[in-house]
């Protein structure tokens, strides 16, 4: 009988591997063991630090600091940063710099910065919170190195404390890294960007004349997104474009009447987009005269176009509830005075 054939080398394979399987869920249960009394310790000496720095953040917080301070445990760095990254976030003001002032006497601005480079991913992200909190002038190339890594939530965390540290200098770097990274969301960019709203300004209205008409769209939208009001003639270029995209993200960025020509024109286009983005536009920046231009879009034979021109004639600022019952009153089109009562009964109701 062959040792492949033998019944009790079946048997004798079978014991060893469940022995085995045994030894492996002993150890893998040893382990969880482990980990789990290495968690409940490390959860009770943060417990400590906190019950022990807690009382003198919360005296720093109301301008009772002491004069002298403890010694900060190493093992108490992290758990103490945690929290005091947690209270910077909600305070403002003078509570902030108080907090400041007591990271720097621990020495934890060069803590911080030494996390930047040697510490876990977790330590990384807390680091430049805290530099960033800090104004740490000294942590930005690190920052800028990190604020190029392959990690999208390193790299914004990165660039949130380079604007917090220098905003001028950040708006110059981030503007066109924003508009060349698509994969970004605006509404992280313009969050970041919405410390700095005067320097990313200033670099927009240099960045844009300077584009291709596929990165403009974005540019156009990130001014949008922070409410920047861009130089005429920029504004002027895109609503004269050629490109669909463009000059719909041009008409949604007109915030004042330099170009109200140009807009005016845009009324008439073969696009609808663009006669939707038209009107919202007019009724943002027309004037009363605006009104008769817009009453003319109800009977577009687009819904949206109709729609938007009717919100759009109850933003003029010229025109009065009386003009608007007016104007209603002597529309000849059912569907253009259905439109606007629509618009009109949902004005009212907000």
């Amino acid at each position: 009988m062959t040792p492949a054939t033998n019944p009790d080398a079946f048997i004798s394979a079978a014991l060893w591997t469940g022995f085995c399987a045994l030894v492996l869920t002993l150890l893998l249960a040893v382990q969880i063991i482990a980990m789990r009394m290495l968690l409940r310790r490390r959860q009770r000496r943060d417990a400590r630090a906190l019950e022990r720095w807690r009382p003198l953040l919360n005296a720093a917080v109301v301008g009772d600091m002491p004069a002298t301070l403890p010694p900060l445990g190493r093992a108490e760095r992290l758990p103490f940063l945690r929290l005091w990254a947690h209270l910077q976030g909600s305070l403002r003001g003078e509570a902030n710099e108080a907090l400041n002032d007591v990271a720097r006497r621990l020495g934890l601005d060069a803590y911080a910065r030494g996390l930047l480079g040697r510490g876990s991913r977790p330590a990384r992200l807390l680091a430049a919170l805290v530099l960033g909190h800090l104004h740490d002038r000294n942590a930005w190339d690190d920052l800028l190195r990190m604020a190029e890594q392959p990690d999208n939530t390193v790299s914004l965390t990165a660039l949130w404390a380079l604007v917090r540290i220098d905003p001028q200098a950040a708006a110059n770097y981030m503007v066109p890294l924003f508009i060349a990274r698509e994969e970004w969301a605006l509404s992280l960019a313009a969050g970041i960007l919405q410390q700095a709203v005067e320097p990313a300004a200033a670099a927009l209205a240099r960045e844009l004349p300077r584009l291709g008409e596929d990165k403009l769209p974005r540019a156009l939208r990130i001014a949008e997104a922070l409410h920047v009001t861009l130089p005429a003639g920029v504004l002027k270029a895109a609503l004269s474009s050629a490109s669909m995209p463009v000059v719909i993200a041009g008409l949604r960025g007109v915030r004042t009447p330099e170009t109200l020509a140009e807009v005016r024109m845009l009324l008439a286009h073969e696009d609808w987009q663009v006669r939707v983005q038209a009107a919202r536009a007019l009724g943002r920046v027309g004037e009363r005269g605006d009104a008769e231009r817009l009453v003319t879009l109800l009977g577009d034979r687009e819904w949206w176009v109709r729609y938007r021109a009717a919100e759009a004639l109850l933003e003029l600022p010229a025109l009065s509830r009386a003009d608007l019952e007016a104007l209603r009153a002597g529309l000849t089109d059912r569907f253009a005075a259905d439109m606007l009562s629509q618009a009109m009964a949902e004005s009212a109701a907000v």
